[in-house]
């Protein structure tokens, strides 16, 4: 009962307030007398200002509060954008992953049908047997990381710890965000370490799969190029006889157009393509990886970096340890045997890091001195 009468006498305050400034805003309304010509007009554009500045600071009294600003406004008025951009990402992160499953195995099954056997008629035992090699090895690589990607977490926050470290209050989770963690909207959720959400993975790229991410797209890279230089004799023969085919009047002495040509056509095509497009990314990443650095703390660092420069100070990364450790921390590696077992071969072993503490590079001593 006391509840109900205090929220009750609360509205009642509410109104009686609200009544009193719209009568206190009406009363100034009303101009007062004297004056005329050129006193009158500006004492009425005066008087017209006044109630302009009155009503936005009655506006703003009414739904005032501190912890807010102009961000957060346009935050507010975009939000039924943010939520369809959102949904959509989300639902074409499927048909990515579909596409680029289709892709790929449109590309393996043109290799089989027709590379393969040219390989196999036209080359020495030895040539033959480093394709066949080379060939499959990049096969494998390259599904075993594109799964590993799309199925593992990046790592969320734990819920169950209220003992953890963090540097800020997620305004999404309403939870604590430990260092180099942010919040992905697409899935709705706080990210470990997150670089970015790749709609071909349909997942996001954080702690525990950025291993698997960069490997993808690495041996993605090398096996698009690998395919490329391979059929690029039978790309040049393919399509020499489709230009020869379509001249005018057509030749008689060429043979008629097949589905093996254009087969050809498309797997160079495609191939050439993607080595240029995701080895700019792999080099991109590659970048990042070498300073320590995700995609979202580029831009955070960068902006610090500034600011700090116009005070006359210099920004020092806190999780740098150096190029080449950086490196082992990302790949997992500890022992010699590791560039073998975890980085040219398949690996499932998880980061050596949790995601939540981290080493500052200012208290670390040299780890790793492989």
């Amino acid at each position: 009962m006391r509840t109900g009468s205090s929220s009750s006498s609360s509205w009642r305050w509410q109104l009686s307030r609200a009544m009193r400034l719209s009568l206190r805003w009406f009363r100034r309304c009303r101009l007062q007398r004297g004056g005329r010509g050129g006193a009158t007009e500006r004492r009425i554009g005066g008087r017209l200002l006044e109630l302009w500045s009155y009503s936005r600071l009655l506006l703003t009294s009414l739904h005032f509060n501190s912890l807010t600003n102009a961000d957060t406004l346009l935050d507010c008025a975009f939000e039924p954008v943010y939520w369809i951009v959102d949904n959509v990402t989300r639902w074409f992160g499927v048909v990515f992953v579909c596409l680029v499953t289709l892709l790929t195995t449109s590309v393996v099954v043109i290799v089989y049908l027709f590379v393969l056997p040219t390989i196999l008629s036209t080359y020495p035992s030895y040539w033959v047997a480093w394709h066949l090699s080379c060939g499959h090895w990049l096969l494998t690589m390259v599904v075993f990381h594109y799964y590993k990607a799309t199925t593992t977490s990046p790592g969320h926050p734990p819920k169950d710890k209220i003992h953890i470290p963090s540097v800020s209050i997620c305004k999404k989770c309403i939870t604590p965000k430990p260092p180099r963690t942010h919040h992905c909207s697409i899935c709705n959720a706080c990210v470990l370490k997150m670089d970015h959400h790749c709609p071909w993975l349909n997942n996001c790229v954080g702690h525990f799969n950025q291993r698997y991410f960069f490997s993808f797209c690495l041996y993605m890279t090398l096996g698009c190029f690998y395919c490329s230089v391979s059929s690029k004799a039978l790309f040049l023969e393919a399509y020499g006889a489709i230009e020869r085919y379509y001249q005018t009047p057509p030749p008689t002495d060429i043979y008629i157009e097949t589905t093996a040509q254009k087969s050809i056509i498309f797997l160079w095509v495609l191939t050439s393509t993607v080595t240029v497009a995701l080895g700019g990314l792999t080099l991109w990443h590659s970048i990042l990886i070498s300073r320590a650095e995700t995609s979202v703390e580029r831009h955070i660092n960068h902006k610090e970096t500034k600011r700090l420069q116009e005070k006359g100070k210099v920004f020092k990364n806190p999780y740098h340890h150096g190029t080449m450790n950086n490196w082992k921390l990302l790949l997992g590696v500890e022992e010699r045997r590791h560039w073998v077992t975890r980085v040219l071969l398949p690996s499932s072993h998880l980061p050596n890091e949790d995601g939540i503490m981290w080493d500052f590079s200012f208290t670390r001593t040299d780890p790793m001195a492989i």
